[in-house]
């Protein structure tokens, strides 16, 4: 699954060290070819994610992450462009105010070396 699946949780796993749920979103798209649709695939995608979290829905397939923070990390394949950091940093703070985390991760490499 990918940021063009809209009504789909990409993965979810459970961060140990970090005590929370983790649900991740695969992000392939360059922002260089069509920054508007891509913007509006992302926040699509983080819409769904944030009606998933917010009614439960998100960790229904592992139970055990119930009642633990959440955080959504998106896997980028390409670095983010001055509009796509805009759009982050403003996501960022809605998340924070609706409780849980949302971070970018060029290619994983962040949350491998947790």
């Amino acid at each position: 699954m990918s940021i063009e699946q809209a009504n789909a949780i990409d993965f979810l796993a459970h961060d140990k060290k970090g005590q929370r749920a983790v649900l991740f979103i695969s992000d392939h798209l360059d922002w260089e070819q069509d920054e508007a649709r891509h913007l509006e695939l992302l926040q699509d995608k983080l819409n769904h994610y944030i009606w998933a979290i917010q009614h439960g829905k998100a960790v229904e397939a592992m139970p055990e992450l119930k009642g633990l923070p959440v955080s959504i990390i998106v896997w980028g394949s390409h670095p983010l462009n001055d509009s796509a950091q805009k759009y982050y940093d403003l996501a960022k703070k809605r998340a924070s105010e609706l409780g849980f985390s949302l971070e970018f991760d060029l290619d994983g490499k962040s949350f491998e070396n947790r």
